[in-house]
């Protein structure tokens, strides 16, 4: 299952959500992205990476890189797409810019100055991209995921509802 949306959308929140309730395990791009010292891979480098990671029969991958969409659209059959309003999304990046994450990849160094300051910008490149980038996830869902089931989440609403049906699903097939 794939998990996409802009940045701050919830995509790590809600796969953390859905694999508590599907017992799936969550593979954050973000965190296999990163070399150490925060060093950027090569485009192949990052396929190859990708291709290994999501080479279980089963799992949930949360991210937003669109150069490897294609790669995950051949692997999955469930793709989550949080379509949250820009404004949204930004107010969450700025906030996540004053706690320090759980998990940084190995070697990273980053103070709290540098992670707001990081946010801030992120934010204003959220506003930059509010329409272009769904566009072009769209597209390339359009492109590659004809196989696949889309589930386009636009509220927090839609998203409680859609991990509730969870539950109902759940509950239906363990009592047939």
């Amino acid at each position: 299952m794939i998990v996409t949306g802009l940045a701050g959308s919830g995509k790590s929140t809600f796969a953390l959500e859905l694999a508590a309730k599907t017992g799936l395990p969550v593979i954050h791009l973000d965190l296999q992205f990163w070399k150490p010292g925060w060093v950027a891979p090569s485009e192949t480098e990052w396929r190859d990476r990708q291709r290994r990671v999501l080479g279980g029969d089963a799992w949930i991958a949360d991210g937003n890189y669109h150069e490897t969409l294609d790669l995950r659209l051949e692997r999955a059959d469930t793709v989550v797409f949080l379509d949250m309003p820009w404004w949204l999304c930004a107010g969450r990046a700025l906030l996540r810019g004053f706690r320090m994450p759980g998990e940084l990849p190995k070697g990273c160094d980053y103070s709290p100055g540098r992670r707001l300051r990081d946010e801030w910008l992120l934010a204003v490149r959220i506003w930059r991209k509010r329409r272009s980038e769904p566009e072009r996830e769209r597209e390339i869902i359009s492109q590659h995921g004809q196989r696949v089931a889309l589930h386009v989440l636009r509220s927090k609403w839609a998203v409680r509802k859609f991990l509730d049906g969870l539950d109902a699903d759940h509950m239906e097939a363990d009592d047939g």
